[in-house]
């Protein structure tokens, strides 16, 4: 199920994307409010806005603006708004955004693509360990896409291991859709209560939420540690709410695919510029067919870096490295630029920690602090001088350690909508 402009040219790709960003141009100018005003303020026509490259003539849409004009990027009458999704406020107070039946229908073609991207097909039994309540977009679409894909779905929803496993042995899903670390939880179940898990159906994880490689693309400790006890495939996703698209890594396993049908990507340095052929930069995206919210140059926050060479599973379309990380959440620690998951990333070597929640603040001379909060059975100061090494030796830098109850860890990884854990709380102002 690759569809057939994935396929094509690099130059058809172009030209397609082209004639339904002029399409879009033409719609948002009529019917936006908020970016009316805006062609009004910069003097933007329609005719301006023709090719890939023109898009550079608009200004950049943030997140802060989408926030304080929400209601201003409609396009369509309320009454039309099918479904109400908001953001997870990762990085600030969520995002309303919402869909009419149109967009449903696109939210389903994407996952489905992209379900397919990762080798699900007809066939198989998906189950869902993600919640589909709480205005959660990416639930949502999971099912939609399922369902358009012609597989079976099973609604587990999120966490209790004992169920998760009950669920697996009674109806033998192929595919488990999953946050990476839950993984752990299931694998720790299993092996307390004496499931083989290798034998249990389960072929391969579409993973959401927390990174499984490095930039290389090999496999970060994280999936180290789960494929050296359960023998299935790891597939990385990485989606957001305002863009309804995801990208999902194919069989070669190196970035997700870009759907051109559905969004226009740049990747943008400090000052709004494309960044040259593998560099880091802050992925931007316009989306193409939204009915209700249609976004220009919306600002993600996150830095990924892009790659263009030819993928062996047929696609010709651009793939997404890793998540290096957020924009918003960039720390300068004592001289050196850190991300959030270079530390995740550490912190998975040590068996010893059971969770962990990193709190980022500013001292009294206005410079970056890290405070990692750790839960650990067996802390003592040996593993807090192995962790504080480790960092030194990885990162050049060693953080503050703080033990904490593992109750107060889990209490506070949970967002405030709780659908999904968070492992960062920004105190910065």
């Amino acid at each position: 199920m690759i569809p057939e402009i994935e396929k094509a040219s690099t130059e058809k790709i172009k030209a397609f994307q082209e004639e339904k960003l002029q399409e879009l141009i033409a719609y948002v100018a009529e019917k936006s409010p908020y970016y009316k005003r805006i062609f009004k303020e910069h003097d933007i026509k329609v005719s301006d806005i023709k090719t890939l490259e023109d898009l550079a003539k608009l200004p950049v849409t943030t997140k802060e603006e989408l926030q304080h004009y929400n209601d201003d990027f409609l396009c369509v009458p309320k009454s039309q708004i099918i479904d109400f999704v908001t953001t997870s406020g990762t990085l600030g107070d969520p995002v309303i955004l919402g869909q009419t039946d149109k967009d449903l229908d696109r939210l389903a073609h994407n996952e489905a693509i992209s379900l397919a991207c990762s080798g699900v097909g007809e066939n198989d039994i998906i189950q869902m360990t993600t919640t589909m309540d709480r205005r959660f977009m990416a639930g949502l679409a999971y099912f939609l896409g399922i369902r358009k894909l012609g597989a079976g779905i099973i609604r587990v929803g999120a966490g209790i291991p004992e169920l998760q496993w009950d669920t697996i042995l009674k109806f033998r899903p192929t595919y488990l859709i999953v946050v990476p670390s839950f993984l752990l939880k299931l694998i720790q179940y299993a092996e307390t209560h004496g499931i083989d898990i290798n034998t249990s159906g389960v072929k391969g994880a579409i993973c959401i939420g927390e990174s499984l490689r490095n930039q290389d693309f090999s496999l970060n400790v994280l999936a180290d540690k789960i494929k050296s006890k359960w023998n299935i495939e790891l597939y990385s996703t990485y989606a957001s709410t305002e863009m309804s698209t995801a990208f999902a890594e194919c069989s070669e396993q190196r970035g997700g695919h870009h759907h051109p049908e559905l969004i226009v990507a740049e990747i943008l340095d400090d000052n709004d510029q494309a960044v040259a052929d593998g560099q880091e930069g802050e992925l931007t995206i316009t989306t193409l067919g939204v009915e209700a919210m249609p976004l220009l140059r919306f600002k993600t926050g996150d830095i990924v870096v892009a790659h263009t060479s030819p993928c062996a599973c047929g696609r010709n379309t651009m793939r997404l490295g890793p998540v290096v990380g957020r924009k918003k959440q960039m720390i300068k620690y004592k001289g050196t630029t850190l991300y959030p998951p270079a530390m995740d990333n550490l912190l998975n070597d040590f068996e010893e920690v059971e969770g962990y929640v990193f709190e980022i603040y500013q001292n009294e001379i206005g410079t970056d602090e890290i405070l990692i909060k750790i839960a650990s059975s067996s802390a003592d100061h040996k593993m807090m001088q192995a962790i504080k090494d480790h960092f030194r030796s990885k990162l050049r830098v060693s953080p503050n350690i703080e033990i904490c109850p593992n109750e107060e860890i889990q209490k506070l990884r949970m967002s405030k909508l709780g659908r999904k854990p968070i492992s960062v709380i920004d105190k910065r102002q």
